[in-house]
């Protein structure tokens, strides 16, 4: 971290220094004191030992100081050379869909999974079908597959999928969730034809030289395919959900990110939650693009949790994914999808209008908002739609997040700062699509993707995610992406743009608590905060940055109670 500027992370930090238990004066003992060398508080103070009672962290200081407050029923955790850090924060990502996933096909490429050819997603999709029993008419429906990591580089289309099953209707959905992609009998059960209405906002792809669609669709054409829905049984979708936790509490993460979401489902996951808690807590954002205007001024936002849940605010999708070739962009890509014409820019998913005429009512009654932007031309639309709703008045303390921000510009950068917009930046890219996007946009544009080190720079506060179930919430790979910036294939991209290591953990503890309004609460070791807690196998602050994807999780606490601990062999 620098040291020669008054950053807003640093003013952040050093405003929230721990006390020691004199200065505290508890009144009972604790029921958890962690004493260890590598404690990472996030708020700048030094100290060897925490002491959590209920949910809360009541003290922190020296192992002299904070011992007097153990008792006979106190639980000593003794740290060695483990690190206990803030729990991470999930700055954006889809819970529900994370626990849908787990119980469909997967069709990812490695690291995640096994797809490295159509062939083998043929393959892949006929042993499901056989393994399954599936009856013939019942639809097989896989996710992630990535024609960036296919040997072929296109997207399987209705006659690859026809190899598979021509008895079964068959979608498959893209890694980036942008598009999807079904089979002949998938077309049919939904009348597709050459003949169909393409949504506003989307592309049906069709055979070279007729109006025949080929089974790819991108963007809100998506909705042209039979969906997922049907597949999993509302009991067990709840069931998948409480599994989805713990999935979560695996990777440290005591707050989920629920995205895109209606407000029937958040009333029905908190009632779900009413009957048992969920053991973490879970902030959810209401899908704005497809609401009336009267429905929309209907969302509000809570600051209290029920069960674990609570709507954070709105969030809209103006764009869609560099990875997939439909985020919206300025100027031409360098390598678009197949057929497009060398002015290529793709286009956006929601009526730019509609995001300028409806974010002014939201920021005037406090809502916060998301808007899912990753070109460089969507960037600049949701920057004008705040910069119009806020002309002539004070810059409210509103926090709208610009969620992705893959392809921001230096000069975006600016004006982010001055309206007081959070870019959180899926960082993951690097890895996972950085060679891809060299080929898309060109190494100036790639190397720009995520650009951490000049958010700082201009002090600005920012998060990073990791949008899954897009890639699984995996926060140190994601943390190790940020501060290493190397690709699949070993290229550095943008190394000017790398973070540090507390960088990085900021953007996932204190830079996450304060895009949700939750800095009082959470985000670092802090007595008064939310006993959310991590405890990692190794301290990444002086770990060789090149192993951080490597350290273990080896317990997760939420509201001061284990929810996780890695099972040792």
């Amino acid at each position: 971290m620098p040291t020669n500027r008054c950053s807003f992370i640093l003013i952040l930090l050093l405003g929230m220094i721990g006390c020691s238990p004199a200065d505290q004066q508890p009144t009972q003992f604790a029921d958890l004191i962690f004493i260890g060398d590598n404690i990472v508080t996030m708020d700048d103070s030094q100290v060897t030992a925490v002491a959590v009672r209920g949910d809360r962290i009541i003290a922190t200081g020296s192992d002299s100081e904070i011992m007097q407050l153990r008792d006979e029923s106190t639980q000593l955790i003794e740290l060695g050379d483990r690190a206990l850090l803030p729990g991470f924060i999930d700055a954006h990502g889809h819970f529900g869909s994370v626990a849908t996933y787990s119980s469909l096909l997967d069709l990812s490429s490695p690291p995640v999974g096994t797809m490295q050819s159509i062939d083998d997603i043929v393959a892949a999709i006929q042993a499901w079908i056989r393994n399954n029993n599936v009856p013939a008419g019942s639809i097989v429906y896989g996710v992630g597959y990535d024609d960036s990591l296919l040997e072929e580089r296109r997207h399987p289309n209705r006659d690859d999928l026809d190899r598979a099953s021509t008895t079964h209707p068959i979608v498959i959905r893209h890694v980036s969730g942008h598009l999807a992609s079904g089979n002949s009998m998938a077309l049919a059960q939904n009348n597709v034809t050459a003949e169909t209405v393409v949504p506003a906002g989307g592309v049906m792809r069709r055979r070279p030289g007729t109006d025949e669609p080929i089974g790819v669709m991108e963007e809100t054409a998506m909705r042209l395919l039979p969906g997922s829905g049907a597949m999993v049984s509302l009991e067990q979708s709840w069931q998948l959900r409480r599994d989805a936790a713990e999935i979560y509490a695996g990777y440290g993460i005591t707050t989920i990110q629920e995205s895109n979401v209606s407000e029937s489902y958040v009333d029905a996951l908190k009632a779900q939650a009413l009957q048992e808690p969920f053991p973490v807590d879970i902030v959810t954002y209401i899908m704005g693009n497809p609401l009336s205007d009267s429905a929309l001024d209907e969302v509000s936002h809570e600051s209290e949790y029920t069960g674990g849940i609570r709507i954070g605010g709105v969030k809209f999708t103006l764009d869609g994914s560099p990875q997939g070739r439909t985020a919206w962009m300025s100027q031409p890509y360098d390598e678009g999808p197949p057929g497009v014409d060398a002015n290529y820019v793709a286009y956006p998913s929601y009526d730019p209008q509609a995001w300028r005429d409806r974010i002014d009512g939201l920021l005037a009654r406090g809502v916060p908002v998301l808007a899912h932007a990753n070109g460089d031309e969507a960037i600049e639309l949701m920057i004008d739609g705040i910069a119009d709703a806020l002309e002539g008045e004070s810059i409210p303390d509103h926090r709208s997040v610009i969620i992705h921000a893959q392809l921001i510009r230096s000069d975006q950068l600016d004006r982010v700062k001055e309206l007081g917009i959070i870019p959180s930046y899926y960082s993951a890219h690097s890895f996972f699509w950085g060679d891809w996007h060299r080929l898309s946009f060109g190494d100036d544009r790639a190397s720009f993707i995520s650009p951490v080190r000049a958010t700082v720079n201009r002090d600005i506060p920012f998060t990073i995610h990791n949008d899954s179930p897009i890639v699984p919430p995996d926060m140190m790979r994601l943390v190790s992406i940020t501060v290493n910036r190397q690709t699949r294939s070993g290229y550095i991209l943008g190394p000017e743009q790398r973070a540090t290591a507390l960088e990085a953990l900021y953007a996932i503890t204190q830079g996450a608590a304060y895009q949700y309004f939750e800095e009082d609460e959470k985000g670092s070791i802090t007595p008064g905060k939310r006993a959310d807690l991590v405890i990692l196998e190794d301290n990444p602050l002086t770990i060789d940055p090149a192993e951080l994807a490597n350290i273990a999780i080896e317990e997760t606490y939420a509201r001061g109670k284990s929810v996780f601990r890695r099972e040792l062999n």
